[in-house]
Order: C-alpha cells, then sequence, then structure tokens
C-alpha cells in the first residue's frame, strides 16, 4: 500500500488531485462471523478493537503465520531420524514364487511380510539446517505481517471514523443553514405582505431554501454511506451496522503551532524502526539469503545411514527336522584268490556308516516369524557430478530472489519515507487551509450580516444576498474539510513515531 490513508471527501465539496487521488483498500465483507455488537455509540478506541478482534484480513495473517509455524515444526523434525513400520498380507493362486523359499509352486499359498525401517540424514550440504533458519525467519515476516494488517486496519477505521465525524458536523451545519433559510423565508413573506420587499426576492429566497435542504439530504447520505463503511471495516453484522452510532469528540482546531514538534526526517527514522512491514521486508532478505544456501547445499555429497529387520510367514512353509539315524548293515569282505584272481569270502565284516533321517513338519505363525527374522544396516552415500545444471540453475534462481528481496526492502523504506514526507505536506497544506479559511469565514460572517439586514429592509435582492450566503457556507464547508483532514494526518504521523491512535 503505498499510502496509509486517503483524503477526507465529503459534499464533493473537496477536490483531490490526481497525484494525490489514493484507491479505497478493499473492504472487508460484513457477515455471519462477526459478533453481536455492543449497544450504545462507539468511541474510536472500541471501534478499532472491535475490527482488530473480528476483521477477517486480520485472520487471514493470523491462519498464515500459522501455517508458517507449521512449516517451521516441519522442517524442524526433518532433522530426527525416520522410522516406518509396513505389513502386508498376500494370497497367491497358481503358480508363484514362494517368497521365503524362493522355489516356484503351484498352491494356494498365503504369505505374511513386516519390516521396520529407519534413516538417518548425516549430511546433505546443510540444506536441513538451512531450511529451519529460513522457515524461522518466513515465521518472524509472517509475525510482522499480521501487525502490518492490524496497523493499516487502525488506520482504515480511524480515517473512516473520522469521515462520519466530518459527515455529522457538516450535516448539522447544513441543518443550520436551512433552519436560517426557513426563518427567512417566513420574514420575507411577512415583508412581502407589507409591501416593503419585492416578490422575486421571496423567490430567491424560496429557491435558496430547496437548495439548503439539498444539501441536508446531500449530507445525509454521505453520512450513511460512511457509516457504512465504517461497519464494514468492523465486519458488524446486519443489525449492528443499521444501528451503528459513534460518539463525537471535542477535537481541537488546528493552530500554528500544531506541528512544530515534527520533522519528517525524524520521523522517519523512528518510523522505520517501529514499522512492521519494514522488519518484515528485513527479514525475508535474511530468508532469501538462507534460500542461497540452501541452493548451494545441492553441490555436496549426501550421506545417510539406514538399518532395516525382516521377517515372514508363509502357509506352505515347512521346518526340516532330523527323525533319527539310518540302521547299520554289515557287508562281508572278499579278497581275491591269489590263482585263479575269483573274490574268496573271508571272517570279516564291514558296517555301513549311519545316516541321518530327515523329515519335516509344519511351522505356527510366531516361530516363522523369528526362524524368518533378518537384519540390514548400511550407509549411502550420493556424489552430485551432473544434473543437467539444476543445482547451478537453483543457485542462480535463489540469488535472483535475494536481490528481489533486497529491492523490496529499500521499496518499503522509499515507500515509508514518502508517505511520511506526504503526510507532513499534507497536513501543513490543510493547517494553512484551516487558518485562511477560518479568517475568511470571519470575513463573510461579517459580509452576509450587513447582507442579510440589507435584505430584511428591502435594500439588496435576493440573488445578491444569495450569493453572500453560498460564499459563507462554502468557506465554513473548506473549514471544517481542513480541520479533520488535518486531524487525520496529524494522527498518521504520531501513529508512525509509535504512538497509538486516539482521539
Amino acid at each position: 500500500m503505498k499510502r496509509f490513508y486517503w483524503l477526507l471527501m465529503s459534499s464533493g465539496l473537496l477536490v483531490v488531485a490526481p497525484a494525490q487521488a489514493q484507491t479505497v483498500p478493499a473492504q472487508p465483507p460484513a457477515g455471519s462471523m462477526a459478533a453481536p455488537a455492543p449497544a450504545g455509540p462507539w468511541s474510536l478506541q472500541a471501534a478499532v478493537d472491535y475490527a482488530l478482534a473480528h476483521n477477517l484480513t486480520v485472520k487471514q495473517a493470523r491462519l498464515s503465520a500459522q501455517t508458517a509455524d507449521a512449516t517451521l515444526l516441519q522442517s524442524r523434525a526433518a532433522q530426527l531420524p525416520s522410522a516406518n513400520l509396513s505389513g502386508t498380507q498376500n494370497w497367491n493362486y497358481g503358480t508363484s514364487i514362494n517368497p521365503l523359499t524362493n522355489v516356484f509352486q503351484n498352491q494356494t499359498t498365503r504369505t505374511n511380510n513386516f519390516s521396520a525401517a529407519s534413516q538417518l540424514t548425516l549430511f546433505s550440504g546443510f540444506q536441513l539446517r538451512n531450511t529451519v533458519k529460513r522457515n524461522a525467519l518466513d515465521y518472524e515476516a509472517a509475525l510482522s505481517d499480521i501487525e502490518k494488517a492490524r496497523n493499516d486496519l487502525s488506520l482504515n477505521v480511524a480515517s473512516a471514523y473520522l469521515q462520519t465525524v466530518l459527515a455529522q458536523e457538516l450535516l448539522r451545519t447544513n441543518q443550520v443553514r436551512a433552519n436560517s433559510t426557513q426563518l427567512q423565508v417566513e420574514r420575507t413573506q411577512k415583508l412581502l405582505k407589507a409591501g416593503a420587499v419585492a416578490e422575486s426576492n421571496l423567490l430567491d429566497i424560496q429557491a435558496q431554501f430547496s437548495t439548503d435542504q439539498l444539501n441536508v439530504i446531500t449530507a445525509q447520505n454521505q453520512l450513511t454511506l460512511t457509516l457504512l463503511q465504517l461497519a464494514q471495516y468492523m465486519n458488524l453484522d446486519e443489525a449492528a451496522t443499521e444501528t451503528l452510532a459513534i460518539s463525537t469528540p471535542e477535537l481541537p482546531d488546528p493552530d500554528e503551532q500544531s506541528l512544530a514538534d515534527l520533522n519528517p526526517a525524524l520521523v522517519f527514522e523512528t518510523a522505520q524502526t517501529r514499522q512492521p512491514e519494514i522488519k518484515a521486508a528485513d527479514l525475508r532478505v535474511q530468508s532469501s539469503g538462507r534460500g542461497v544456501d540452501l541452493a548451494r547445499g545441492a553441490y555436496y555429497p549426501r550421506l545417510a545411514f539406514g538399518a532395516s529387520i525382516f521377517t515372514g510367514y508363509s502357509s506352505l512353509y515347512v521346518r526340516p527336522i532330523s527323525t533319527g539315524d539310518s540302521v547299520q548293515i554289515p557287508f562281508p569282505v572278499f579278497t581275491p584268490d591269489p590263482v585263479t584272481g575269483l573274490p574268496i569270502a573271508t571272517p570279516f565284516f564291514a558296517l555301513s556308516p549311519k545316516q541321518a533321517i530327515r523329515g519335516a513338519e509344519s511351522s505356527t505363525f510366531g516361530s516363522q516369524l523369528q526362524d524368518n527374522l533378518g537384519k540390514s544396516l548400511q550407509f549411502s552415500l550420493q556424489i552430485p557430478l551432473l544434473n543437467g545444471l539444476q543445482a547451478r540453475t537453483n543457485v542462480q534462481r535463489a540469488k535472483i530472489n535475494q536481490q528481489q528481496a533486497e529491492v523490496r526492502s529499500e521499496q518499503a523504506r522509499l515507500v515509508l519515507r514518502q508517505t511520511i514526507q506526504q503526510s507532513y505536506a499534507d497536513a501543513l497544506a490543510a493547517q494553512r487551509q484551516y487558518l485562511a479559511s477560518r479568517r475568511q469565514v470571519e470575513s463573510l460572517q461579517l459580509a452576509y450580516s450587513n447582507a442579510e439586514i440589507r435584505f430584511n429592509n428591502g435594500l439588496l435582492n435576493g440573488t445578491e444576498f444569495n450569493i453572500a450566503k453560498n460564499n459563507l457556507t462554502a468557506a465554513e464547508s473548506s473549514m471544517i474539510q481542513a480541520k479533520y483532514s488535518f486531524i487525520f494526518r496529524r494522527k498518521v504521523l504520531d501513529f508512525y513515531q509509535g504512538k497509538p491512535i486516539a482521539l
């Protein structure tokens, strides 16, 4: 937002120069989320407090800060080891491989697989640490965004409140003028009957009375619009909007010493250390710097450690067992005959060796989980060599983002300085306009009093009398608007110095 305020406008009499014209910020809708408003006229502080508690823009800023906080928490948790459990149960039909025996089988099989795995990143180019630091800065910036939203809303409510006070003052002034003109009509009618004035005088004053009544209606419409705008900033419900009323404070008139204690340069030096938009911009510059370090981390190798444990169950799995030893069988021993060479039996026998007899038995679910238990440990090292220049491109983008953040920070300071300078210049111009308008009103009041006496005595026609009256009306309107314009701009300057907005 280039400026926190816009010129007070009412009755169509205050012309805004194009260079000073401001776009009114989007007004929050008044919806069902707003709580019932308290009865009685609102003070400025009560209106600001209620708006801060119920305005949807401020709520959105708070939710954005909560999102940034959750992101920060997740980045911190990313430094911890990961641990996961998994389990599956399968039914295999037809030919399949038994996952526990790696043998093809053509039977219906039920299998279970269970595993637990954990992994810890030992080194990743300091990316985890830089991510935490960057997200911490983003969270602090989001908190500053909340304060900025609150400040913007406070200034908007104060502006709408003062516009409402101004509209009330203009309505009261126009009503007084209309009542005065009505008395003038009645007096002129009596003078016309007595033959003291011409009929044209009565027609002129009646036309003036119609104009004054139109000004009263215009002022009433302006008051209705300013009350509606204030209610929308406060997010009041429909019933509270219809009954909204404000208390009218006693506001001092501008004088020659009202700006003597202000220096735009000193106000800026104070404001840039206090305003949340400056703090948020500086934090985002630091965050973008961490983004550069984070992107550079992709140049470094990555080292991770992992561990896992596995077991399983199969309905066809059988456990081999030994059921005993085989029986020893005697074999006769033969020797060759020395003459014929034929084998000749000897009295000796040889025993066959014993062999283990193998069998199988079905295995229970618990025993299989124990028998099939496997464990593993691993270190993984990844060294980046060439990845399509992704790391280099990301570093260049991060540097550009950092430069953009620095430009936005300088721009925020420039906007703040220009806003303060413009506020001071506008306040000084409003003060001068008020003082000049007050002198003009004093002079025109005397001229109007003299014209009224002459008109009542038939020495002045209605046209000239109406000119004197309208000149006084325009001067009074200009003086009132200059007064409230000065008050608001002075409050803006006080706000930048850390003073609360109060009337």
